[in-house]
């Protein structure tokens, strides 16, 4: 689980840097804009979405509260991986080293 708490940090801090740089030198509007006028830029968008509803998935299967779930897949749509990141982050820790517990959350009891 060390791996994998690392692995998700550097996603978590890699994130935060990104945000925090595209939302102060970019403009999000213009460029939005640009990028869904080429094809590669829609393939990009339909490709991370993708991502994002199938770990939004994994974090429904995991949950236990409804509530708890949709403010996760709301996070997970609007700050992408950085939200990810610090979800997985979560289940690791409260798995305490048990590798079924991080996969099925709540489900595992």
């Amino acid at each position: 689980m060390k791996i994998a708490k690392v692995v998700a940090f550097l996603g978590l801090f890699a994130m935060s840097g990104v945000l925090i740089y595209g939302f102060t030198q970019g403009n999000f509007n213009e460029e939005g804009k640009l990028l869904l006028s080429m094809p590669w830029g829609i393939v990009s968008m339909v490709d991370l979405y993708t991502g994002f509803t199938l770990f939004s998935g994994w974090i429904v299967y995991r949950e236990k509260s409804v509530v708890k779930s949709l403010i996760w897949i709301l996070l997970m749509m609007t700050l992408g991986f950085f939200a990810g990141s610090l979800y997985t982050i979560l289940a690791l820790f409260t798995a305490q080293g048990d590798w079924r517990r991080f996969w099925m959350g709540a489900r595992a009891e």
